[in-house]
């Protein structure tokens, strides 16, 4: 690894540090890429050399841990008010009254709706797992509405062509749209409306769990980072400046 004439078997642990320096670290690549090449080369050796090598010793930088975006409530009603095609408006609101996933969304059928219960119905989701998450009177108006418009259909949101769902990049320009119109100077993405969703929710006193249940996240862990962004405690939070 050090030098192109050394046999694998001759490879140790100082070969395996000097490649990560010289070409990983020294190239400036990313974290991520630095983790994937020393864990192949980790597995490789344990599984076709059959020893194993000391990555500890090898430095791996730390992933960037980036906090979601979220809307406030005020930005997130300008968005679906600057919507008039109910279809769009329908969609848009679903993602956000439901914290959904934009595929999620859109492979959503009309059976998937339990209006008697007020329960949407997600099926296969992320981890191929089915959850039900609840669906609010007003959400539950917007789709009653947009079904009577759209007529039977295979799925809930179909495109152009019959049978066929909803296309995401034309969802997308849907809300790039409303975004101009509503003149909110971000750079919104539909993640967003799930991302304002989770922390609202939380922001309202739902309990944590909850949350982690509705998003479908199979790791608490996921869940915890909108404590990061909610305004809930750090609003309360009173800067030593006002009292100078």
């Amino acid at each position: 690894m050090a030098s192109s004439k050394k046999a694998i078997e001759d490879i140790c642990n100082e070969d395996l540090v000097k490649f990560n320096n010289d070409y990983i670290i020294g190239q400036r690549l990313s974290a991520s890429y630095q983790n994937q090449v020393v864990n192949a080369i980790k597995l490789f050796f344990r599984t076709m050399q059959k020893r194993s090598m000391d990555i500890e010793l090898v430095h791996r930088p730390k992933t960037s841990k980036r906090l979601p975006n979220v809307l406030s409530k005020e930005e997130v009603k300008l968005i679906l008010d600057a919507l008039n095609n109910i279809k769009h408006k329908t969609m848009l609101s679903l993602i956000y009254a439901c914290g959904l996933r934009c595929g999620e969304l859109l492979r959503l059928r009309p059976e998937h709706l339990d209006s008697r219960r007020k329960l949407l119905i997600i099926k296969q989701s992320k981890g191929r797992k089915d959850r039900i998450v609840p669906l609010s009177d007003k959400a539950a108006a917007l789709v009653r509405e947009h079904i009577k418009i759209q007529g039977s259909a295979y799925y809930l949101f179909e495109g152009q062509t019959k049978g066929h769902m909803y296309d995401e990049r034309s969802l997308q320009q849907v809300l790039k749209n409303a975004v101009l119109k509503a003149e909110i100077r971000k750079p919104v993405t539909l993640h967003w409306l799930r991302h304002s969703y989770a922390t609202h929710l939380l922001e309202s006193g739902t309990d944590l769990r909850y949350i982690q249940e509705i998003l479908g996240h199979s790791s608490s862990k996921t869940t915890e980072i909108y404590t990061h962004v909610s305004n809930l405690s750090i609003q309360r939070i009173v800067s030593p400046f006002d009292n100078l």
